[in-house]
């Protein structure tokens, strides 16, 4: 058995006159996250890991944030979004079929 069921990493790189993440809200989705994750009680070993990430190469889709081990990617745009993805995916294991970060969006 892992160490964490689930992890969720989000993209929070910041990139010089680019379009990135950290432009986007990332950080506080990421906050948002953590925040709501915690409160449910879902952290901590054999739980959940809420992690900060560098550049996960799909920019176009920005901000987007992974979860392993399913290798689900999505994109969001407000707290909604991810309290959609802590109550269904995090917390229940439901993929939020709206928020899927399509496959050929990349840098």
């Amino acid at each position: 058995m892992s160490y964490y069921e689930r992890h969720i990493f989000f993209c929070l790189n910041q990139r010089d006159g680019e379009a990135c993440c950290a432009d986007r809200g990332a950080e506080a989705g990421f906050s948002r996250c953590k925040s709501r994750a915690k409160s449910a009680g879902l952290i901590g070993p054999g739980k959940l890991r809420v992690n900060r990430a560098g550049c996960l190469d799909r920019c176009a889709g920005g901000p987007v944030a992974v979860v392993y081990p399913e290798g689900v990617w999505y994109t969001f745009v407000d707290e909604d979004d991810i309290d959609e993805i802590v109550d269904s995916h995090l917390m229940h294991g439901r993929v939020v079929e709206r928020l899927l970060l399509p496959p050929d969006v990349g840098h």
